[in-house]
């Protein structure tokens, strides 16, 4: 059992089909160490690029991981790899991120690169919540493949959105809609500032249409995400709701934040290994065929060994799924 005169910290991984982020926070919840990777499709080595970079920072300082907490997409199959105590929807994780920094927030905002959401808080609790379903529109990924469109780097697409003084009207009820409309405007010779304007106002428009219809929006109000460094987009949100928008240095790091803090008031202390990164990890589907429900088990395998599974409707089909890797 650790000892209590040392010091221990938490590690948060918010794994998206995007990005992969990773904190870790000591017991006064300070931000020790940080990253922000690309997923690339490879949730396990994003994991495992993010516990390098963290690692590195690490490096000085003398206290030990003995917290772990998963959460995003991704978090069950990484929440088994890292033996994490606390696994959390995005919702849960993004609130008490918020509601540690900013204790009387009262919306959160958040856009990512792939969803977006809003989080509802009354007296310090979620009272409502809301997801993006089926557009595309109004989220990092359509900002990044139009600023590609534009021959814009997306590091400056909000500067160059405050330089218009007429933004364009770009319709964005869709992904398909605003990028017609995008090619339309630019065709017309609209300055590209305008067009960007335009586009930043569209998010907006579509994330309240979509993700806040009928919620009621109050503020202090926080927004969140990798979209969030977009101060195109936070101006936009303001204009829109006629409301300051808080946006906080490590708003794009907020889930991983968030699950760092539940992990330390949650969990248990049990010592964390880095050496994880160095070893194998896969997922395997392994189909039960013992009943009619013929369950299709997610399997994630260590060294080729079982190590975890899910998506079984009964016990027999984990069994089944053990016995067959580990013969």
């Amino acid at each position: 059992m650790p000892q209590k005169n040392k010091q221990y910290y938490s590690l948060g991984v918010d794994i998206g089909s995007i990005s992969t982020k990773a904190v870790v926070i000591d017991q006064n919840k300070k931000i020790l160490a940080r990253a922000y990777l690309w997923t690339q499709g490879d949730p396990i080595q994003a994991m495992k690029n993010v516990l390098k970079t963290v690692r590195e920072q690490l490096q000085e300082r003398p206290g030990r991981i003995t917290w772990v907490g998963a959460t995003g997409s991704a978090r069950n199959l990484i929440g088994s790899i890292l033996q994490a105590e606390i696994v959390k929807n995005e919702i849960t994780a993004h609130a008490i991120g918020a509601l540690t920094l900013y204790p009387k927030i009262r919306t959160v905002l958040e856009i990512g690169g792939q969803d977006s959401k809003i989080i509802i808080i009354d007296k310090g609790i979620v009272a409502d919540y809301a997801m993006n379903t089926l557009c595309a529109a109004g989220t990092g990924s359509f900002l990044t493949s139009q600023s590609k469109r534009l021959e814009i780097n997306i590091k400056d697409f909000g500067s160059l959105a405050l330089k218009s003084k007429n933004p364009a009207k770009i319709a964005g009820r869709c992904t398909v809609f605003a990028e017609s409309d995008l090619v339309h405007k630019a065709q017309m010779g609209y300055p590209k500032h305008d067009i960007i304007a335009g586009l930043c106002n569209a998010v907006v428009d579509n994330y309240l249409n979509n993700v806040g219809k009928g919620k009621k929006i109050l503020a202090p109000i926080i927004f969140q995400g990798g979209v969030s460094k977009n101060i195109g987009v936070v101006k936009a949100f303001e204009k829109s709701l006629n409301s300051q928008i808080i946006v906080d240095k490590n708003g794009h790091l907020m889930g991983a934040f968030g699950i760092a803090v539940i992990a330390q008031e949650q969990g248990t202390k049990k010592l964390f290994d880095f050496s994880i990164q160095d070893v194998e990890f896969r997922t395997q589907g392994f189909e039960c065929k013992g009943c009619p429900n013929n369950c299709e088990i997610i399997c994630v395998l260590k060294n080729h060994k079982f190590l975890d599974g899910w998506n079984n409707r009964c016990e027999v089909g984990m069994a089944k799924a053990k016995e067959h890797f580990d013969k």
